[in-house]
């Protein structure tokens, strides 16, 4: 294939980055900001410099937040006594829209996977530990997804809790095996996390 020249060629590639996008969607994204949209082209970099630069972790929950506490670890409102573990910030989101769930959260940021090098440090489970240590957590509830990775997370979390006598439950319910929050529709998810039994 002709060459269309190294900057072309860079968009293409670094568009890649993002999930789900092939070869053929990436070229397909870079003609139309080039050709139709360089407007939102412009748009779409400087909101990305913009986030790249501001966004970071939450000190306590660990999901994406452009403060060093996020607006759910810092509302008055909110539950101190309930936390609910999830894998990504997404699942925050999903939980959010579809129950009236008003505790606290632990994002992980994924699932232990001792074959990719992941492991309890990676997912902030010493900051976890300390959480639970603070003992002003009544109940744990595990939201990991139904995967074989992240029930063995859910799993060990859920044993590090226990030592602590601390109550867990888990999501239960028409969350299909080996699927994965983001993608269950929010009647099901509503559902399964009012009917999370304790393990």
């Amino acid at each position: 294939m002709a060459s269309l020249g190294p900057k072309i060629e860079h968009l293409i590639e670094a568009l890649r980055c993002l999930p789900g996008v092939g070869p053929k969607s990436a070229q397909r994204m870079t003609f139309h900001l080039l050709e139709r949209n360089r407007d939102g082209g412009e748009r779409l970099a400087l909101a990305l410099s913009e986030a790249l630069q501001h966004v970071k972790h939450c000190h306590r929950c660990r999901i994406l937040s452009e403060t060093d506490l996020c607006l759910r670890c810092s509302d008055d409102q909110r539950r101190k006594d309930q936390l609910c573990i999830v894998e990504m910030p997404s699942d925050v989101l999903a939980i959010e829209q579809a129950t009236h769930y008003k505790g606290q959260y632990f994002v992980l940021s994924g699932h232990l996977s001792p074959l990719d090098g992941i492991g309890p440090d990676a997912l902030g489970i010493p900051q976890l530990i300390d959480l639970f240590d603070q003992k002003t957590i009544q109940e744990v509830i595990l939201a990991t997804n139904p995967t074989v990775e992240g029930e063995a997370t859910a799993h060990f979390i859920s044993q590090l809790a226990q030592q602590r006598n601390i109550p867990v439950s888990q999501l239960a319910h028409g969350i299909p095996l080996g699927g994965e929050l983001e993608y269950v529709d929010s009647g099901t998810l509503s559902h399964a996390f009012s009917g999370r039994e304790s393990i």
